[in-house]
């Protein structure tokens, strides 16, 4: 009792911001009128989110509808005599910890020698460039590979620039793409190339692999999440025939779909969605392959998880820039196309919504203080519970470490689940601000994700490349920590409790987000700092 009066005297009153019934010396009137629009603000927000949920609900059903169907599915088999010509492009860039290891695993791919060619697109301007250059000599020696290091002086257009580059010369009729932290396994080819037999295929996608899924708690959250991409988003839509994407590696192109649809464009940081969608626009087919695995090496550092976030999320809006008009308009699509399409593209604004919604949030709580006759329409806020039960069911299914033992699976999941939303949402003020950037246009170089070569929690962690900085942004994900721990603690002491969930989700989101990447740049300074492993999930 003691201890709760003397909080109540440290923290004061729940409407510790200003009284609402004279906001800013304002009337009664026009306070009641700055909170309703604040509220109709809000709510929009939480309608965006449950429609984003409910599609990702729709996609959810979808994909476990067909998956029985889609397992029994008879893999057609490649006629090795009649094997068409493949080229595998690795395009790299100052990949020096992990250049040669795809170049040692593309060149054992099990294909008949005499119809395959690689070609090792490298950006480098350090020592890499002579790593590479002695491995392909290496494996041109040894493994009679048609193997080809083309090394460019510039990177005018990046990853999309050396692909768009090399097309020209590369002498298969289908271009495999594999990024340097990809491992595809020998049959690869094999598994994927049959399914060009039917003639309006132009991509064969696979699902991702992690080879490091275990190092660290950060690595299994990473994966869970791609693993809902890759079950459900992928195979959901596939499964009704709408829009998907080339992932930008591990999957193979007919040449001529991306001859015809335009070639690779380097005005977005997300070419592999952009020429997906022009070629799906123009009448090409892409195959989902849930069942045929690349694996590849997830970032281990939340800056570099950052970094890449920012440009996929910046990249998805640059590509809605460029691209909705063009789906809203083009004669002959489905209207479900266009809809699925167009939602697909907007995804990644959900970040935007969570941003602000947590924000709005805090006055939010001092409307309802001031004004009893808002708070019918506050509690419509419970719609958010409705909208995480939907994205529950959605990662449910794409759960992929489920053991027997359905209970304790359950609860695993649980666990999991409440774990990636709340790095999810200590993720949004970095997300938005890369949304932001690309709806308004602001341009930026491709900034590739540091490689570390490890898959196991003892191996040596080292990159040269991996440069950490404090930012903006950083230090704004500190301020939301404190902020909303307080408003949780603050909320919780007085009893009320509505929003304290919610809040403390977003206080422990942005407050492991800013904490490991500080702890990334200063380490010394955080020694007390708990390792973030799988151990301590």
């Amino acid at each position: 009792m003691k201890l709760g009066i003397l909080l109540q005297s440290v923290v004061g009153e729940p409407t510790w911001m200003f009284n609402w019934g004279d906001a800013f010396g304002f009337e009664h009137y026009w306070s009641h009128l700055l909170a309703k629009l604040i509220l109709i603000l809000y709510g929009f927000c939480l309608v965006l989110i449950f429609f984003y949920s409910l599609l990702q609900l729709s996609l959810a059903i979808i994909y476990k509808k067909n998956k029985a169907s889609k397992d029994k599915e008879k893999a057609p088999v490649l006629d090795l005599e009649n094997a068409p010509y493949v080229t595998v492009q690795l395009p790299m860039y100052n990949e020096y910890y992990i250049a040669e290891r795809i170049i040692e695993r593309v060149a054992e791919l099990d294909y008949p020698k005499d119809r395959l060619e690689i070609q090792v697109l490298d950006d480098s301007t350090d020592e890499t460039v002579d790593v590479i250059a002695k491995k392909v000599a290496e494996i041109k020696a040894s493994h009679g590979v048609d193997i080809k290091h083309i090394h460019r002086v510039n990177r005018v257009g990046y990853k999309a620039g050396a692909l768009d580059d090399a097309l020209g010369d590369a002498k298969g009729e289908f271009i495999a793409i594999f990024d340097v932290d990809f491992l595809p396994d020998r049959d690869f080819l094999l598994k994927t190339i049959p399914h060009f037999k039917n003639q309006k295929i132009g991509v064969v996608q696979t699902r991702w692999g992690h080879i490091n899924k275990k190092y660290s708690l950060l690595t299994e959250l990473q994966a869970f999440g791609l693993n809902g991409h890759f079950a459900i988003e992928q195979g959901g839509r596939n499964a009704t025939g709408h829009y998907i994407n080339f992932n930008g590696t591990g999957g193979v192109w007919r040449k001529s779909c991306i001859d015809s649809a335009g070639g690779w464009e380097h005005d977005t940081l997300t070419e592999d969605l952009d020429l997906s969608y022009r070629a799906q626009i123009k009448g090409w087919e892409f195959k989902y392959l849930e069942n045929v695995v690349a694996p590849a090496e997830l970032p281990i550092t939340m800056s570099a998880l950052k970094g890449q976030q920012h440009r996929w999320m910046k990249g998805g809006a640059e590509c809605f820039r460029k691209i909705a008009w063009k789906l809203i308009t083009t004669k002959g699509l489905r209207l479900s196309d266009r809809i699925h399409g167009l939602s697909h593209l907007f995804n990644s604004s959900v970040f935007i919504f969570i941003l602000i919604l947590g924000l709005l949030s805090l006055p939010v709580l001092h409307i309802k203080d001031s004004f009893s006759d808002l708070n019918y329409f506050i509690q419509f806020g419970s719609i958010f519970i409705l909208s995480t039960i939907f994205l529950m069911y959605y990662y449910w299914n794409s759960y992929r470490d489920k053991t027997g033992n359905t209970a304790q699976s359950l609860l695993s999941f649980v666990v999991r689940f409440f774990q990636f939303l709340i790095v999810s949402m200590g993720l949004s003020l970095n997300n938005a601000v890369a949304v932001i950037e690309g709806y308004l246009g602001i341009k930026s170089s491709f900034v590739r994700t540091p490689k570390f070569n490890v898959s196991g929690k003892t191996d040596k962690v080292e990159n040269k490349y991996d440069k950490k900085s404090l930012s903006l942004v950083t230090i704004f994900e500190g301020i939301l920590f404190v902020v909303f721990f307080f408003t949780a603690i603050n909320r919780l002491i007085y009893g009320d409790i509505g929003m304290v969930p919610f809040h403390l989700m977003l206080a422990a989101g942005y407050g492991m987000v800013f904490f490991y990447s500080i702890a990334e740049i200063r380490p010394a300074l955080f020694k007390f700092a708990p390792k973030f492993s799988a151990s301590n999930a």
